[in-house]
């Protein structure tokens, strides 16, 4: 039998190229360059790759037809819904790569001596005790070395990229694989807290590689009980099957692999670990642009493959949805560290995304392509404003009862801090506020109005522990182990000024992006 040879559109997927490409030029610069000139060079080819991936996405968009294409053969599905998360990925990438290229230098006098480190480089080690000047140079010479983190992002984003746009379970794993290697490395990355950062990359290199297995094992099962790999194939497969058995196996395993990805419970054990040891601007991308890509796929197995067993699935989702939301906000009350607190955040947050998912519709569809949007810029703008908290050695500081009266002492980083937060908590005139209403409401139109009513419990609760953080910053006067602020450099500046202002325009103006998430609401069947 004479195979056909295989059609790539290039156009099509020509923001993957460009990604990709720029992650391979990105490896031979590491390779080829002088250390003076790699950070430089770095910095540039990661911003313009993402700025003209993105503006690829919007063009692609524009000439895809509503129903979408199937791309190379058929492995990947080019349509609204991929399209516009791919875009969002892209916009978090840029936001995480200014702030992972943070290179501000600031001088902290202390008794002991002086002390120099970088506003948001988590990746720089710090510097001895030797003149300021000297000191400086140090601290930038060791930041310019810790240029493998570009090429490393680019490649994560691509596969964050193929992830959500998998029409076949196979190019599904390759993609899980290609975004979660790089972020392996990306978090044992971190200089201040060595063995802490390698623990971090350790766990979540070794739980990931189990729940890659469980995924690649479902698929297996899949394809012995279906015979085929593509999603469309699988879903008109199970309508004419009487025996569904080995297929309701193998999809139990698959979804290990993707609810371990979003962080849901009971497969988020990794989380607050990993997120406390990463470098901050790592948690951040982290925290948002990968639960943007494994929702993406989350939405396409079980929307486009799994409607035949519909009666099957949603019941398992409402128990996992409703044990995240539970377990999330119960464990971040008791958090004494900022950024564990906003880990299992995200775990209560994943909770009430899976909300969307379990509506079942294309409001449902809609609700969680808005809510991935706002919470994306919540998230990376949070955990930029605490890289920017710093100890008197020049460390990070995120314990919580070091933190009182920080907001008397810098207003700005405190007001743009609590808008995050109010925003994780679903305040009215904040995005979170209606992220969580376009889910719910979603949820409730498909029957699932108990779950709306834990939702709502959930979010109340966790109010207390956001709230907590805010007393704390503004209403106890300061110690002497309140923290110091860094000032960042311009574009870390504009970066979390831009993640604030979407957070309040989402709140106020959600409209322009809750139809164009309307719009996308229609994956390729």
């Amino acid at each position: 039998m004479i195979l056909p040879s295989p059609s790539i559109e290039y156009f099509l997927l020509s923001p993957l190229f460009i990604v990709f490409g720029m992650a391979v030029v990105g490896v031979l610069a590491e390779a080829f360059l002088p250390r003076r000139l790699r950070y430089g060079v770095q910095v540039f080819l990661t911003l313009s790759g993402l700025i003209a991936a993105f503006a690829a996405v919007v063009v692609v968009a524009r000439t895809v037809p509503a129903a979408g294409r199937r791309t190379v053969m058929g492995a990947m599905a080019v349509d609204r819904p991929a399209l516009f998360l791919q875009g969002t990925v892209l916009l978090v990438a840029v936001l995480a790569t200014i702030f992972v290229a943070e290179r501000s230098k600031v001088v902290v006098k202390n008794s002991v001596s002086a002390k120099v480190f970088a506003g948001l480089d988590s990746f720089t080690p710090q510097a001895s005790s030797v003149p300021d000047s000297e000191a400086e140079q140090e601290a930038q010479r060791a930041g310019a070395a810790q240029t493998e983190l570009f090429p490393l992002l680019l490649l994560s984003v691509g596969g964050m990229m193929v992830f959500p746009a998998s029409n076949d379970l196979l190019t599904m794993f390759v993609a899980l694989e290609v975004l979660s290697l790089p972020l392996y490395l990306m978090c044992g990355l971190a200089r201040h807290r060595r063995l802490m950062s390698q623990e971090s990359a350790l766990k979540y290199f070794l739980l990931g590689a189990f729940s890659s297995a469980f995924f690649l094992y479902g698929v297996a099962l899949l394809y012995g009980a279906t015979g085929t790999l593509t999603l469309t194939g699988i879903r008109d497969s199970l309508a004419a099957q009487s025996d569904e058995s080995m297929a309701l196996v193998g999809v139990a395993l698959l979804s290990v692999g993707l609810l371990f990805k979003v962080g849901a419970v009971p497969f988020h054990s990794w989380i607050p670990d990993v997120y406390q040891g990463a470098p901050t601007p790592i948690t951040g991308f982290m925290a948002a642009a990968t639960k943007v890509a494994a929702f993406g796929a989350l939405l396409r197995v079980v929307y486009v493959a799994l409607p035949p067993l519909h009666h099957d699935w949603r019941p398992v989702l409402w128990g996992i949805s409703i044990l995240t939301m539970v377990v999330g906000t119960i464990t971040a009350v008791n958090q004494v560290d900022v950024k564990r607190m906003l880990a299992y955040s995200s775990v209560a947050h994943v909770g009430f995304i899976l909300t969307g998912v379990i509506a079942d519709s294309s409001a449902g569809l809609s609700g969680t392509l808005f809510y991935l949007v706002a919470y994306s810029f919540s998230t990376v703008g949070a955990f930029a404003i605490v890289g920017l908290i710093r100890g008197s050695d020049g460390v990070e500081d995120a314990e919580l009862a070091h933190w009182a009266g920080l907001g008397q002492r810098s207003p700005i980083v405190g007001v743009m801090l609590s808008m995050f937060l109010l925003a994780f908590a679903g305040i009215p005139l904040t995005s979170g506020f209606i992220s969580k209403f376009a889910v719910f409401r979603a949820a409730a139109q498909g029957g699932a109005v108990p779950l709306v009513i834990i939702g709502v419990i959930s979010s109340a609760i966790a109010a207390y522990f956001y709230v907590r953080v805010i007393v704390s910053m503004f209403f106890t006067e300061p110690t002497d182990d309140t923290p110091q602020v860094v000032e960042p450099g311009v574009l870390s500046k504009i970066a979390i000024a831009l993640c604030a202002l979407v957070t309040v325009v989402l709140g106020i103006f959600p409209q322009p992006v809750l139809d164009l998430a309307e719009q996308a609401a229609t994956l390729l069947h």
